[in-house]
C-alpha cells in the first residue's frame, strides 16, 4: 500500500511540476497577461480540470517552485541539531539547500526576474512570504524556549532572514557572474548576524 501511495504522490508532482514549467515557459514567452490556463493545460498535455485539481490560478501555478525550495528549507531547517543558535541554524540549513541545488536553474533565474516586473505575482508571493515568516518564527522559538524577548524576537528574526535572503537574490541576479548564489547568501546572512551575534 505504502509504495502505491508513494508513486500516486511522485505523479501527481510530475503533474505540478509540469504544469509549473509550462505556466513559467509560457509566461516568459508571452508575457504573463497573455497566458490563459486552458493555454497551460495545452502545452502541458493535460486538461483544464486537471490544472484546476492541482492549482487555483497561473499565478499560484508560477509559483510552485518557490513553494517547493521553501518546503525543503524548512525540513533542512528542522533537521538541525536543536542545540544549534537559532541564526546559525537558519545559516547552516540555508548552506545547504544551495549546496543541494548546485547551479541554479536558468528558469529560476527568469522566475525570479519576472517577479520583479509583475505586481501580481509580487502580490501573491508577499503573502506566501507572510505565511513563511510565521512557520520559521515558530522553528526559532522552539530552538530557544523562554527566551525573554519573545514572541518579538523570533518574528524579528524570521522576518531579517526572509529579507536577506530576497536582497541577496534581488541583487546576485542583477549582477550575474562572480560568486554564486549560495556565496550571496551566504555574505547577506553573514552580515544580517552581526545584529544577532
Amino acid at each position: 500500500m505504502e509504495a502505491t501511495t508513494t508513486l500516486r504522490e511522485r505523479k501527481k508532482e510530475a503533474t505540478r511540476q509540469a504544469l509549473h514549467e509550462a505556466t513559467l515557459r509560457l509566461a516568459l514567452e508571452r508575457g504573463l497577461d497573455a497566458v490563459t490556463v486552458d493555454a497551460v493545460a495545452d502545452e502541458a498535455g493535460v486538461s483544464r480540470r486537471t490544472f484546476s485539481n492541482y492549482f487555483a490560478n497561473k499565478e499560484d501555478a508560477l509559483l510552485h517552485g518557490d513553494r517547493v525550495r521553501v518546503t525543503r528549507l524548512l525540513e533542512r531547517l528542522r533537521a538541525r541539531p536543536l542545540t544549534e543558535p537559532p541564526w546559525q541554524a537558519l545559516t547552516e540549513a540555508t548552506a545547504a539547500h544551495h549546496a543541494a541545488i548546485g547551479e541554479v536553474d536558468p528558469n529560476w533565474l527568469a522566475q525570479v526576474r519576472l517577479l520583479r516586473r509583475h505586481p501580481a505575482l509580487l502580490a501573491q508571493q508577499t503573502a506566501a512570504q507572510n505565511a513563511l515568516e510565521l512557520e520559521l518564527a515558530a522553528e526559532i522559538a522552539a530552538r530557544d524556549p523562554g527566551h525573554r524577548d519573545e514572541p518579538m524576537r523570533s518574528r524579528v528574526m524570521a522576518a531579517v532572514f526572509l529579507v536577506t535572503m530576497r536582497t541577496a537574490t534581488g541583487l546576485w541576479a542583477e549582477q550575474p557572474g562572480g560568486v554564486s548564489l549560495g556565496e550571496a547568501v551566504r555574505a547577506g546572512l553573514d552580515r544580517a548576524a552581526e545584529r544577532f551575534a
